[in-house]
């Protein structure tokens, strides 16, 4: 039962043998077979299957040269493999090698083939019979181009672990984003490389801002009016570039189409799939096609393969079926013992001159003749070298470091599909050439890219593929593309890069600005606001200058913003300054003439040494102010506001004090020595010490608790104000507030005595004086915080001097002009004189207010006769009243109720002027 099996497997087997896979191919024996996979026809022919009859295999067209190229490589390589001495002696490579037709059902019918034997071949039936015809398996499979075909091909052979070494990558990017386009056409094979292709093109270019317009599907078999459909959206679009992902077949009708249009103003963009293919890079598309950019693999040499290609001939070349239909598609003839002959006999097909076979290939122009730059020829013939180096590893292994189980080898004569698959994981060796080879983390050669523009040549018209730059898909982020712009020729003749914008670039100084249901490609531009610039066209967003910065009136650069503080080389600095110096250069000159003239009567009467500390205070006043001239630091903004309140304090209290004791002494009728005692000149002292000790203290917690300091003021637009930041507004209120209340003090006991004798407490001129200090620091609160910048501290430094000038010119120049200009009124004669006239109006005005009572009381009594005491005032010169050693009179100022003598005399000359 077991042997009937057996023979039954043996006969299936015999029969799949024999016809399984496609009856084209090209095929040679060996000891290791070599599977291949490329397309030699573009496509097969549409035929609808009704299933009337049984189904016949589709039928492939369209010779494709330069894939029968691709095949003679694999060839190549393994004849000159199998010459070598050093690259696996003794053994002989072989090879199965099919059509794809570009399709993925011819390249999945192939691969069954492969499939097939390597499960035939696993059954081990050598024992059972003699197999001569024995095909060994398939160990690994070169090709498959397209990764649609490609695709699917890994897919089937990776359920039996069978390597695919393919020449084509999946290379699906597009520098789209190198040129600044950001509206363009996307056109995508509806494929699996299409499809795919395009889906990550979309996201990628989502990423980058940039817009697909038109997305479209295009295949080789669309018909004429699918085709003219989308040759019209692509012509009424406004993108300029056109990004296509699919194979030169299936891009084909849709460029002949735009040749027929001559739509020349637009930019293609190639996948690898069809940059270099031949079915579009002709010389009678170039008007339409110059100028298009796209990837290729590096291109390499393969010494000896130009004579190879050469002596191509249907009658040597037996075991590759595809050679005489090559002969035949190359020199429009049939072969003599062609099918294709005898169907031509029969008129089913156009009738052709017969050939002989022996025709000079290099008498004709034909694309597989075209070796200057072998790309993918070159990328199977490495492809084989690395299969054969693994090869190699395996037979030159030695036991104990090998890949497999237990660090064992493999063996060459009973190796497996997927050992040879693990072996290539492992690869890494330098080819001939030099190059490094090796395999990715997927098994894939790791390939490097050049890009190419279509240049027509100016010898004879030709398609030129000229290298313009090169990607290297391993290298680090921002590596990978460069590109030479220079060598780029855009639509075949320009070198300035073509517009495929949504709108027009947004120039310096503006951004992009949203449209409403329009996509974000599409924007009007927006001027920057203000502070804000952008120094490149095309901004998505304006940049906010630094805080030392402005921008400039086309918002295209930011420049440094002035910066301002109410410093002593302007004019207005150097003016208050000018003014605080007058100021402390007048209070010294005071100063100077009070102590020159510190014994006259008016000096004394001041109260000299409370005077002194006056006029120091003043100095301080003055002083203080220039500290918020010049550029703030720390330090001056900590020692401005208490300089100044300590100051005025300072000399608040003194005019208080010195008036209040005044008032007290001239208000008592009978001055006592109480009251000397108790206005005497330490209390006084103590008194001002204590006044300005409470500024002192508001000071000291201020700077401890919340110290000013200086800082930037960025709030105006074109200018940085350096200021002082108080710290504590409250604090700074209180230092001014408690000023005030001294000042409000102050003015109301020289208000109450402005009509004391004026040598004294000059009453007058010290209400003056305050009603300046409260006019000038009233009108400052407002201004102060209406004004900003460098004219906060000029508010402030006027206030100060104001204030502190009107009290030095009300105080003190009444006095330094009679000190100087008046000396006759500097004596104790003038002095007494007015305190006895001052006497005189208290008394007189006592008298009256006395007298007009006694009238009231009278009245109430209903006119009685009784006499009521009466008072006077007069003035007796009688001889006891006359002073005979001095010789002059002591008048008697006489009251209804007594009498005081006064102890004050003056000449004869004065008394007339004191009536």
């Amino acid at each position: 039962m077991r042997l009937l099996l057996y023979y039954l497997t043996l006969l299936g087997s015999s029969y799949v043998i024999s016809t399984y896979g496609p009856h084209q191919r090209a095929q040679m024996t060996g000891d290791i077979l070599l599977g291949g996979l490329f397309p030699l026809h573009f496509g097969i022919a549409s035929k609808d299957q009704d299933l009337a009859a049984r189904p016949e295999s589709t039928q492939c067209v369209r010779f494709n040269f330069r894939g029968f190229r691709w095949l003679q490589a694999m060839i190549f390589a393994i004849e000159e493999i199998n010459n070598s001495s050093t690259l696996l002696p003794n053994i002989t490579l072989g090879y199965r090698i099919f059509d794809t037709c570009n399709t993925v059902s011819k390249a999945l019918e192939a691969t069954l083939s492969f499939v097939a034997q390597n499960k035939i071949d696993s059954l081990n039936l050598d024992e059972f019979c003699n197999c001569t015809d024995h095909i060994p398996s398939t160990i690994a499979v070169v090709g498959a181009a397209g990764s649609a075909v490609s695709t699917a091909v890994a897919n089937l052979l990776g359920l039996f672990y069978i390597p695919q070494v393919s020449c084509w990558s999946f290379m699906r990017t597009i520098p789209t984003d190198e040129y600044q386009w950001n509206w363009v056409i996307a056109v995508a094979s509806d494929d699996e490389y299409g499809r795919p292709g395009i889906e990550k093109f979309e996201k990628e270019m989502e990423e980058r801002d940039i817009c697909i317009h038109l997305n479209e599907l295009i295949s080789q078999y669309f018909e004429d009016h699918e085709i003219k459909a989308l040759a019209d959206r692509i012509e009424n679009s406004t993108a300029k570039v056109i990004v296509v992902f699919a194979s030169g077949p299936d891009v084909e009708p849709l460029i002949k189409e735009m040749v027929r249009r001559n739509i020349t103003d637009r930019i293609w963009l190639a996948s690898e799939a069809w940059a270099i293919s031949s079915l579009v890079a002709k010389p009678e598309y170039l008007d339409v096609m110059a100028g298009t950019i796209g990837f290729a693999l590096k291109a390499g040499r393969i010494p000896g393969f130009r004579e190879f290609l050469r002596h191509v001939q249907p009658k040597k070349d037996s075991h590759n079926e595809f050679v005489r239909e090559f002969w035949e598609e190359t020199f429009n003839c049939y072969l003599e013992d062609s099918p294709r002959f005898q169907e031509s006999e029969n008129g089913s097909t156009s009738f052709r001159p017969l050939c002989s076979g022996e025709e000079d290939i290099a008498s004709v122009e034909t694309p597989y003749l075209d070796y200057k730059h072998l790309r993918i020829s070159y990328n199977v013939y490495v492809a084989v070298y690395s299969i054969a180096q693994a090869l190699q590893d395996i037979l030159t292994c030695t036991p104990g470091r090998g890949l497999f189980a237990n660090n064992s080898c493999a063996d060459i004569k009973k190796m497996e599909a997927w050992q040879v698959l693990k072996q290539l994981r492992h690869l890494n060796y330098t080819n001939s050439m030099g190059e490094k080879m090796r395999f990715d983390e997927n098994s894939d050669m790791e390939a490097n890219y050049t890009i190419i523009n279509w240049h027509r040549s100016t010898e004879d018209g030709s398609v030129v593929f000229e290298e313009v730059g090169y990607y290297n898909m391993h290298a680090k982020r921002g590596a990978k593309l460069f590109i030479d712009r220079t060598k780029i020729l855009w639509n075949g003749y320009s070198t300035e890069v073509p517009f495929s914008n949504c709108s027009e670039d947004c120039e310096p100084g503006t951004r992009k600005g949203i449209i409403d249901s329009m996509p974000t490609c599409c924007f009007e531009c927006t001027e920057c606001s203000d502070g804000e610039y952008s120094n490149h066209k095309d901004a998505s967003v304006c940049a906010k200058c630094p805080n030392n910065s402005w921008s400039n009136g086309n918002h295209t650069f930011c420049f440094l913003k002035e910066v301002e503080f109410l410093s002593w080389t302007e004019p207005f600095g150097i003016a208050l300054a000018i003014c605080a110096v007058l100021g402390v250069v007048l209070t010294a000159f005071v100063i100077g003439v009070f102590v020159r003239f510190r014994n006259t009567p008016i000096v004394k009467a001041t109260n000299r040494e409370l005077s002194y500390v006056l006029l120091f205070s003043l100095i301080c006043c003055f002083s203080s102010s220039l500290i918020f001239i010049g550029e703030p630091q720390d330090w001056t903004c900590r020692l401005r506001q208490p300089a100044f309140g300590v100051s005025f304090v300072l000399c608040i209290s003194c005019i208080l004090v010195k008036t209040n004791r005044v008032l007290l002494v001239f208000e008592a009728k009978i001055p006592t020595s109480l009251h000397r005692k108790w206005w005497g000149l330490n209390l006084q002292f103590l008194l001002v010490f204590l006044c300005t000790f409470v500024q002192v203290m508001i000071c000291v917690v201020w700077l401890y608790n919340a110290p000013p300091s200086s800082y930037q003021n960025h709030d105006i637009d074109e200018i940085i104000f350096i200021t002082c930041n108080e710290g504590s507004v409250m604090a700074l209120g209180f230092l001014i507030g408690y000023t005030c209340i001294l000042a409000a003090i102050c003015f109301f006991f020289a208000f109450k005595s402005r009509k004391l004798p004026e040598n004294f407490t000059e009453a007058k001129f010290i209400t003056f004086s305050m009603l300046i200090f409260f006019i000038v620091w009233i009108s400052f609160i407002p201004a102060y915080f209406s004004t900003y910048g460098k004219f906060v501290s000029a508010v402030e430094v006027i206030a100060i001097l104001a204030s502190s000038f009107g009290m030095l010119a009300c105080i003190f120049f009444n006095k330094v002009y009679i000190i100087l200009f008046k000396p006759s009124r500097n004596t104790i004669e003038e002095v007494r004189c007015s305190t006895a006239a001052h006497a005189f109006k208290v008394a007189a005005k006592a008298t009256l207010k006395h007298s007009t009572t006694s009238r009231k009381k009278s009245g109430s009594l209903g006119g009685s006769s009784a006499s009521t005491p009466s008072s006077s005032i007069s003035v007796k010169t009688n001889g006891n009243d006359y002073d005979t050693a001095s010789g002059k009179h002591r008048p008697r100022v006489s009251f209804g109720s007594g009498t005081v003598t006064l102890s004050l005399s003056f000449e004869e000359s004065r008394r007339s002027s004191l009536m």
